[in-house]
């Protein structure tokens, strides 16, 4: 489990996670493929406050997980807590978690966890669906998207053998 918090942290917090898309060519076979524009999409968040993609102009961090308390959704969560200072402050950045749960139950994993990003409710998974994102999702954190301040995409984990690998060549 610890393996899994460090390794979301050193990709998180890797400065080539962030830069422009022109500039990474991972490609795979979710819709999102880098070099694309992330979908616009408006979640309610774990407060009742509207998150709207198109209106952030910083560089975004989205990863769709399984389930709210699951295990592996919380040592992913707990992941991006750890570090969540240092995206915002070294990258100017920001985190966004997407769950297929309800706003209540967004709500009981960010107090539970002590989140202070926006953890957001897609109960019908219309978001997931735009993104090209699989509805039945088995592992911890496999699909994370990076966005650049334009909302492109930089960068895709679609699975922990990916991230471990971008992480060995960010070394």
């Amino acid at each position: 489990m610890k393996t899994t918090a460090v390794i979301a942290a050193i990709a998180c917090t890797s400065s080539s996670a962030f830069a422009p898309a022109s500039t990474v060519s991972r490609q795979n076979a979710l819709n999102l493929k880098v070099g694309e524009i992330a979908p616009d999409f408006a979640l309610v968040d774990q407060n009742g406050k509207t998150f709207k993609r198109s209106a952030v102009k910083k560089p975004l961090v989205v990863y769709f997980y399984p389930a709210d308390s699951a295990p592996e959704s919380s040592v992913q969560a707990k992941a991006f807590q750890e570090e969540i200072q240092s995206i915002r402050n070294e990258f100017k950045a920001d985190v966004v978690g997407i769950s297929g749960q309800g706003a209540e139950s967004t709500q009981k994993f960010a107090q539970e966890l002590g989140l202070d990003f926006s953890i957001l409710s897609d109960e019908r998974d219309i978001v997931r669906k735009e993104f090209g994102v699989p509805t039945d999702i088995r592992q911890p954190g496999s699909v994370t998207y990076v966005l650049d301040k334009d909302g492109a995409c930089t960068s895709v984990y679609d699975n922990l053998a990916d991230l471990i690998l971008r992480t060995v060549q960010l070394r």
